[in-house]
């Protein structure tokens, strides 16, 4: 397999999460369903299902590299300074740009 092929099959942590989602709430309406029709095993299975999926969540959160907690590339928080300090010293109120970044920041957490 080469690197192209590796990186086409990588699947992000959002569609992981969704398809988590959508299996849990699948198996809550099977276990409603198996409970209502009596049925123990019904309810029994989709309440793996659910277990499994939950399981499924916990793992690829963990494991997911994109985003360690507590880390910074040092380089573009350095390149980030340069920037505010040549429009501060292009005469841009340094408060604002600061809070324009602070936003930025804000913005690409939660995009991800």
């Amino acid at each position: 397999m080469s690197a192209e092929d590796a990186r086409l099959r990588t699947v992000s942590t959002r569609l992981v999460r969704a398809l988590v989602f959508l299996t849990g709430a699948a198996g809550i309406a099977g276990m409603i369903a198996g409970s209502i029709a009596d049925n123990n095993g019904v309810a029994i299975t989709f309440g793996l299902l659910v277990a499994a999926a939950a399981l499924v969540l916990v793992v690829a959160t963990a494991i997911n590299p994109a985003r360690p907690l507590g880390t910074f590339d040092t380089a573009v928080a350095s390149s980030v300074e340069s920037q505010v300090q040549s429009l501060v010293e292009a005469g841009a109120d340094e408060s604002v740009v600061r809070n324009l970044v602070r936003d930025a920041v804000i913005l690409g957490r939660t995009a991800g």
